[in-house]
């Protein structure tokens, strides 16, 4: 009996529970990785040139070891009919399902099509969050539309725990290369030097994590919306690309001494199972707002603003710095995603659905249903968002949480001279203080493209009259 495993976004061996399954029921295994043409957004984009760099250096982690992993290309139908062809011995499939989006719909069908045109079973096992999307409901069996609740009893069921397993038997995997593209791998990677591939894999990610909780678990509290610290994680671009599993950090952190930095990161992997089910139950939410009476808002939706809060350029600098950050490193601090996102859906009156686009192009930790999610909340149109009339003010977010300018500086270097308040509102400098701080307003730096009081009390009424459509 011949299985293969699958591998999607969970690029690790230890904590696998697909894997773990398939070494426990099978003598021989083969190890997959599928590209998916309908899963290609854009070639040169940073999400997918991150996701790809991190299945090469997983596949050439496996090569030192002696273990190939066969890249599949196509659709699943297509390529894994072709892999049947050459490997006609092959019963069974083991893989981590999806439960919401994309993958849902994709496990659905490919799991149907194993069966029914294949003869090969599928096992599928829930990996890529602590619960199900179903473990947590209403006592009559509803879904939770607010978070609060939804913690409060996902707080208290018992997780999954740890299957530890840190090298392959050998002798349980074929050497055989059934196939091998790994020239398209590098193409869709962006042909990654070795520093960079030094920088992913599973054991990156546990040092990121010891790390972590050694100097930063701690005050994490305290410091996590502060951008110019280093106070968060830095765990998510690993998490997406399942480099490390959520249960390894979850009972990392849960076994230590209780404390509020501990309890802050754990609500947040709690916000991530939260999304999760709402993605699951809300299966149009990429493009249509949750809450009915948001679905009919007046955006104004103009390209020219469009393209200047991409690329930084609108005059308020929390909001630039934050946006170049983006363009710079496929991250961005979460605080900032908050304000961007208020930014452009309240400020520049754009549909959310534009912003959620452009950072699923520029992320390199992207994830669906949080992404989307943060957007609906952000733009008040989703479950347990903010109130629409709760509009961020760009430059008092500055001064609370950049009070020294000292982000605003690392990723403006126009405005690195300006030693005084209006950093964070430089349309206020004089023109003495111009010529003394070498930045000339509308050349090196540009007035603000919006007036935020004018645009929050606009924004206020476009939310009103769409509630009375």
């Amino acid at each position: 009996m011949v299985s293969v495993m699958w591998f999607r976004s969970d690029l690790r061996i230890n904590d696998n529970t697909a894997l773990w399954n398939a070494l426990s029921h099978t003598e021989d295994v083969v190890l997959v990785f599928n590209i998916n043409l309908a899963q290609i957004i854009e070639q040169s984009s940073m999400n997918q040139q991150a996701f790809f760099s991190s299945v090469l250096a997983f596949k050439n982690n496996l090569k030192k070891q002696g273990i190939v992993l066969n890249i599949l290309y196509g659709t699943p139908r297509v390529a894994f009919s072709k892999l049947k062809a050459k490997l006609p011995q092959w019963t069974d499939v083991y893989f981590n399902m999806a439960e919401s989006g994309f993958g849902f719909a994709r496990d659905q069908e490919v799991a149907k099509f194993f069966t029914d045109e294949l003869g090969v079973k599928s096992h599928q096992y829930l990996d890529y969050t602590l619960h199900s999307v179903n473990d947590v409901t209403k006592p009559d069996g509803q879904p939770y539309k607010m978070f609060t609740p939804y913690y409060q009893q996902w707080r208290q069921l018992p997780k999954p725990s740890v299957n530890k397993l840190f090298s392959l038997p050998i002798n349980q995997y074929t050497s055989k290369a059934y196939f091998e593209d790994q020239k398209r791998l590098i193409s869709l990677s962006g042909n990654p030097g070795e520093d960079r591939l030094k920088m992913l894999g599973s054991n990156r990610a546990q040092v990121q994590l010891t790390k972590f909780i050694k100097n930063g678990l701690e005050d994490y509290d305290n410091n996590r919306d502060f951008p110019n610290l280093n106070g968060t994680s830095q765990l998510s671009k690993f998490i997406r690309t399942g480099e490390i599993s959520i249960r390894t950090i979850y009972h990392a952190v849960a076994q230590l001494p209780e404390s509020q930095g501990q309890q802050t990161f754990i609500k947040e992997l709690c916000w991530r199972d939260f999304y999760q089910m709402i993605y699951a139950k809300y299966p149009n939410q990429k493009e249509q707002a949750i809450i009915d009476s948001y679905r009919h808002i007046d955006w104004r939706n103009n390209e020219q603003d469009f393209e200047l809060w991409k690329a930084g350029q609108t005059g308020y600098p929390i909001i630039d710095a934050a946006m170049r950050q983006l363009n710079t490193t496929g991250w961005m601090h979460n605080r900032l995603r908050m304000l961007v996102a208020s930014f452009l859906t309240k400020d520049l009156l754009i549909d959310w659905r534009w912003g959620e686009k452009y950072f699923q192009q520029c992320l390199i930790d992207y994830d669906p249903a949080s992404n989307i999610g943060g957007w609906q909340w952000a733009a008040s149109t989703g479950t347990d968002s903010a109130p629409y009339f709760r509009i961020f003010n760009p430059t008092t977010q500055a001064k609370r949480y950049d009070p020294q300018g000292a982000f605003i500086k690392k990723y403006l270097p126009e405005l690195t001279k300006i030693t005084n308040n209006k950093i964070f509102d430089p349309s206020r400098l004089t023109q003495i203080e111009q010529k003394d701080f070498g930045v000339v307003l509308g050349k090196d730096y540009p007035m603000p493209i919006v007036d935020h009081q004018m645009a929050r009390n606009r924004a206020i009424m476009a939310y009103e009259i769409s509630k009375d459509r």
